[in-house]
């Protein structure tokens, strides 16, 4: 019997696949509209609640510590459990926030330190997690797994945010958004000890794996760094995350304060797109498997760039393309995001691929932060200036679409010229 059709392995990829989707359903609680709430009841001002926002990028320096994990005499089931549970519970801290008698400047540091640290909690264990888990996926079919595990979370996150966002609604209604903060806090808790449960339930490493992660400083950079191919892998990354987050840390605040649309209604929106993005998913998954990983990031960016470009002429009174742009962005995610992790299977040897993983989310993570900073500065000259750009009426997020669009496009040519001439490695 093939091994991947074992008992042990089966169940290992069934708790993978639930695990991923408790996490995700705690980082749509920490996103868009529900962190845009949050933080605005604080008294944080919009361009620096799109900065906040972006420490996701930042936490991502964190991951090179992973590196260095690696090195440590533990088992690799055990850190990535005590890590990630740590890290969830700063996600709920976030929402206890409001109840602490401080000012406001006290709760914004409260605010960024709970989310960095909550999200360093994760990124230090994200790419050993990645390498633990994935290993009982076949090599031949990790592009249909990691659509499957996709659906799974995006089917239950549908779900999810539309009752949470009733919820959230139906406080808000009655004068209590504090008990709607309180109830998510509860939510996250529920959430963190399902996410324990399914980690135990995934098979332990073996036992010769420690000895395998043992390689000098100077071995993995020579390889990871060192190797011309995946450098180039790490430049598409970082252009695909600046695009990103140049416009999509401030459309949580766009949707809610200037098109004038309520939690329940963005969560509709969302659901609506990631219903779509379910139904994309598979295909995508297989036309990876079937052409390349590097093929599946291009069709992705194309179809990032089409929505961006529709997202430069929404406004109030065309309110309906903000749907549009989700659809598109939602289904871009399903082919860029999977694919970016597999690709590192086509150019880094099987050794480094933890490594390799944290060292290029480190870089794109900094320079997606960097973006984000001066798309905040942008955004926030456009409001002091009344959303005024030479004499004509523009809100930010319009001007930061076109350019997250110019990037995208320079990211295509890169993937079309560059990318996929290399040559892959099969392992």
């Amino acid at each position: 019997m093939d091994i991947y059709d074992s008992p042990e392995y089966k169940r290992s990829r069934g708790a993978y696949i639930v695990q991923c989707a408790m996490y995700y359903l705690v980082t749509l609680l920490v996103t868009d509209v529900f962190l845009a709430k949050l933080l605005g009841s604080i008294g944080i001002k919009d361009s620096l609640i799109g900065i906040i926002s972006s420490f996701v990028s930042l936490a991502f320096l964190i991951q090179l510590f992973s590196i260095f994990l690696l090195r440590l005499k533990v088992s690799r089931k055990r850190l990535v459990i005590t890590l990630d549970t740590i890290g969830i519970c700063f996600f709920m801290l976030l929402y206890l926030v409001p109840f602490i008698p401080v000012s406001t400047e006290i709760r914004t540091v409260l605010v960024i330190v709970s989310v960095v640290i909550a999200y360093a909690g994760n990124y230090l264990i994200s790419t050993i997690c990645f390498k633990w888990a994935n290993s009982y996926v076949d090599p031949e079919k990790r592009g249909s797994f990691s659509s499957t595990k996709e659906i799974f979370s995006l089917a239950s996150g549908i779900i999810f945010t539309i009752i949470i966002g009733y919820i959230i609604d139906r406080y808000e209604g009655i004068g209590n958004q504090k008990g709607g903060f309180l109830f998510i806090a509860i939510t996250i808790l529920i959430l963190n000890m399902s996410n324990i449960i399914c980690y135990a339930m995934i098979k332990k490493e073996d036992g010769t794996e420690q000895k395998k992660e043992e390689h000098p400083m100077s071995e993995i950079f020579k390889n990871v760094i060192g190797n011309k191919n995946y450098r180039n892998v790490i430049v598409l990354s970082i252009m695909l995350e600046t695009a990103k987050y140049f416009t999509i840390r401030f459309m949580g605040i766009f949707k809610t304060k200037d098109l004038v649309l309520s939690v329940f209604a963005v969560q509709v929106i969302n659901m609506a797109a990631n219903i779509i993005r379910i139904l994309v998913s598979k295909p995508l998954g297989k036309y990876a498997d079937k052409h390349s990983y590097a093929k599946g990031i291009e069709l992705g960016l194309y179809i990032l760039g089409a929505g961006f470009l529709l997202n430069m002429f929404t406004t109030k009174s065309t309110w309906f393309l903000v749907v549009l742009f989700t659809i598109l962005y939602n289904c871009s995610q399903a082919s860029t995001n999977q694919n970016s992790f597999n690709i590192t299977y086509n150019y880094v040897d099987y050794k480094y691929i933890s490594q390799a993983m944290a060292i290029r989310n480190s870089i794109a993570g900094i320079c997606g932060f960097a973006a984000s900073i001066i798309a905040g500065k942008i955004l926030g000259i456009i409001q002091a200036n009344e959303n005024q750009v030479f004499g004509v009426h523009i809100y930010g997020q319009q001007l930061l679409s076109a350019i997250s669009l110019v990037i995208v496009v320079i990211a295509i040519l890169f993937t079309k010229k560059v990318i996929e001439k290399q040559k892959v490695i099969i392992q």
